[in-house]
């Protein structure tokens, strides 16, 4: 029989790193998913992000937008998105929701919309669920969600908020959501709010829960390992940042404008070696909810004259490019500060077959697209979308205030060197489409004091996550 003191000393690192009510930060594991038709669900993506930041008008006018916690977080369909485990109700109901700095509310699948996805919350189960009758929709472009605003207790990352507004979700277009996701939660600014809340971070912050006024992310890259179905995806940060993370300082650069979406102006840009002028407006938001990087129709066109045997695409792939697989598309980005190199591999998104009238050729889509000429309308609406093609290439910190973005170089061995010829396919997905010569046109810094409980969650879920993938 095992002595009391033996199983003491056993379950103490688990109790040293389970969230504690005065800890200063919390860091939130995140983990990842494989999915075989990643390039195949390229337009769609393509088009919800157009959808989300107001590119054309849809009939919904809705933009989706103390201590420290480290959550692990789920990378989801190749880098597509970024989940995270988020508890609702009382007693407590698990859910893999999207993290998004690029829209500001909170909704989950319920019960009552039938089949729309694999976990959804049931209502009549929370003692602490209160609905408010009110009936609200939020267009994405490639389909809607349709529900109530509600109000529940809501736990992430060892922290709660009760009667944290949320959008109780009847009814999903078929495929805006996919595998175990059952939802999003926004982690803009409340400003652009469809359900007029407060987002869950932010009333952290208002409640004087968070240690320091921001969250960070570590977005880890797919590696090539088909048979894999998850792994783990990196570590979100809130409250802190994780100094075991990234090196150097931290660089923070102002937002542009009012809280709203994240905003910094691109200030340069080359690609392969070449400048590439960003344009008269150059306003990004930044966007953990977003694969992509998209830009304006005449730099995008202008970023992929500068690759050998580039094609634009066209028919429902129009926007994005393809390009010769054995090619080594190397871009550097600076919003005004240090310059930021993109790691080959997160410009190849996966072989696809392209048509011309001579014949069928094998090239790889690139992470840059074309959104247009313009996106929405107004001061403040960004022209840019920089989502996780950049964002997994650097340590970012969003910080309410001052309100900044700061990116920091990933630590050794968090990020694999820049060099030789990247696999052609590292998702090992196919697809087809047709490409024409021109540009198509889419419809579409320092760790917190308290931060080895931090670290003690954060090794504990790798564990976890290591013995996941074995088994």
């Amino acid at each position: 029989m095992f002595s009391l003191p033996l199983i003491a000393a056993v379950l103490l690192p688990f109790a040293l790193a389970a969230p504690q009510p005065d800890a200063g930060v919390i860091h939130v594991p995140i983990v990842r998913r494989s999915q075989t038709n990643r390039v195949a669900n390229l337009p769609k993506a393509v088009e919800a992000l157009r959808a989300k930041y107001g590119f054309r008008p849809t009939s919904a006018t809705y933009s989706k937008r103390a201590n420290t916690a480290a959550v692990p977080i789920t990378d989801e369909d190749n880098d597509s998105s970024y989940s995270g485990v988020v508890s609702i109700g009382t007693p407590a109901q698990n859910f893999d929701l999207v993290l998004d700095t690029g829209s500001s509310d909170l909704w989950v699948a319920t019960s009552s919309c039938s089949a729309c996805a694999s976990y959804e919350f049931t209502t009549s189960k929370s003692s602490t669920f209160q609905s408010s009758g009110t009936p609200l929709e939020i267009n994405y472009g490639s389909g809607s969600v349709k529900g109530s605003v509600a109000e529940d207790t809501v736990t992430f990352g060892g922290f709660t908020i009760n009667q944290q507004e949320l959008l109780a979700v009847s009814s999903i277009t078929s495929g805006l959501i996919t595998g175990e996701l059952s939802g999003i939660m926004g982690l803009g600014f409340n400003t652009i709010s469809a359900l007029n809340a407060t987002p869950f971070w932010q009333a952290l912050y208002n409640a004087n829960q968070l240690s320091e006024p921001l969250f960070s992310f570590y977005l880890a890259r797919y590696i090539d390992q088909s048979t894999m179905s998850t792994a783990p995806g990196g570590t979100l940060t809130l409250g802190g940042t994780n100094s075991s993370l990234y090196q150097g300082s931290i660089e923070y650069l102002d937002l542009t404008g009012p809280a709203s979406y994240w905003l910094l102006n691109v200030n340069s840009l080359s690609v392969q070696g070449n400048t590439v002028s960003v344009g008269s407006s150059s306003l990004a938001a930044i966007d953990t909810g977003t694969t992509l990087i998209a830009a304006p129709s005449t730099v995008a066109a202008a970023i992929w004259a500068q690759v050998p045997g580039s094609e634009a695409l066209t028919g429902e792939y129009a926007g994005l490019y393809a390009f010769p697989c054995t090619t080594d598309v190397t871009v550097t980005i600076s919003f005004g500060g240090s310059t930021w190199t993109i790691n080959p591999a997160d410009m190849n998104l996966g072989s696809i077959s392209t048509t011309t009238s001579a014949a069928t050729t094998q090239m790889c889509a690139g992470g840059i697209f074309d959104i247009g000429t313009s996106v929405g309308s107004g001061s403040n609406v960004p022209t840019w979308i920089i989502g996780d093609t950049f964002l997994k290439n650097v340590y970012s910190v969003f910080r309410a205030n001052p309100a900044a973005v700061g990116f920091a170089q990933l630590a050794s061995g968090l990020s694999s060197t820049a060099t030789g010829t990247s696999n052609p396919n590292p998702a090992k997905v196919t697809s087809s489409a047709t490409s024409t010569s021109s540009s198509g046109n889419p419809l579409l810094g320092a760790a917190s004091p308290k931060s080895n409980i931090a670290v003690s969650l954060t090794l504990l879920a790798s564990v976890a996550a290591f013995f996941t993938i074995l088994l």
